[in-house]
């Protein structure tokens, strides 16, 4: 059975199969027998297409690896666990967004503790200027969600407040080339904090504040499936949120 998703990858990315060959060092004949007979290549060879399309191993070729493989890589995305959001260093927010090279994401109800912080702000502002794609999703605060989210923290209209102050210190990157804020009408069970394939991951737990929930520190690895998790969420609500005017 031919291999329709690598075909598809292929035509979405404009690589040709002569480029990927060329890629992982195999004979082009190679990639045509991955793509027309659905052939897996050798699991060096997987890790290298994957990781030059910027695609999952597992999506290219699902059946190639055991669920154990994937348990097992997925364990080792975990770089650390911290018990509290106010555990977290300062300065791991900033080498998060700092190393980022194509993609800053930050999915929050407020997030006020980064917004509140110029110098991080100000970075956001520098990799986007450096051409990183930096998005910023909020909780709609006119929303039922935000409004739930305040109720449960115990703080009610503050949530709404609090993202509404968001948004004014987000003002002098706003509108800047690369730059895009969204408001979002999601239950978030967890804030989002993306720095390339790096995550920060602050669980959300009922009547808890954020600040004194875990957070999970993520770094892709080939053939887990753990960030892959995170990051699609992130892209679904992107894709429903609406756009800040500037």
């Amino acid at each position: 059975m031919a291999n329709e998703r690598l075909r598809a990858v292929l035509l979405e990315r404009g690589v040709s199969i002569a480029d990927l060959a060329a890629a992982v060092q195999v004979d082009p004949k190679t990639v045509e027998r991955w793509i027309t007979k659905g052939r897996s290549p050798y699991r060096r060879h997987r890790y290298a297409v994957a990781a030059f399309l910027g695609v999952d191993e597992s999506y290219l070729w699902p059946e190639a690896l055991t669920r154990e493989q994937v348990a097992s890589a997925s364990e080792s995305e975990i770089v650390t666990i911290y018990p509290h959001r106010w555990a977290v260093p300062r300065d791991a927010w900033g080498r998060l967004f700092a190393q980022a090279k194509a993609e800053i994401g930050i999915l929050v109800y407020a997030g006020l503790f980064l917004a509140d912080d110029a110098g991080i702000v100000r970075m956001l502002g520098e990799k986007a200027a450096a051409g990183v794609r930096v998005r910023i999703l909020l909780g709609d605060p006119d929303s039922l969600e935000v409004a739930q989210r305040g109720a449960d923290e115990g703080i009610d209209e503050g949530m709404a407040a609090k993202i509404r102050n968001a948004l004014v210190l987000y003002q002098p990157i706003h509108g800047q080339d690369n730059v895009e804020i969204r408001l979002h009408r999601t239950v978030l069970y967890n804030s989002i904090y993306r720095g390339d394939d790096q995550l920060l991951i602050n669980t959300h737990v009922y009547g808890t504040p954020a600040a004194n929930a875990p957070v999970l520190h993520l770094r892709k690895v080939a053939g887990g499936d753990m960030v892959t998790t995170y990051v699609s969420s992130f892209e679904r609500v992107w894709e429903k949120a609406r756009p800040v005017e500037s």
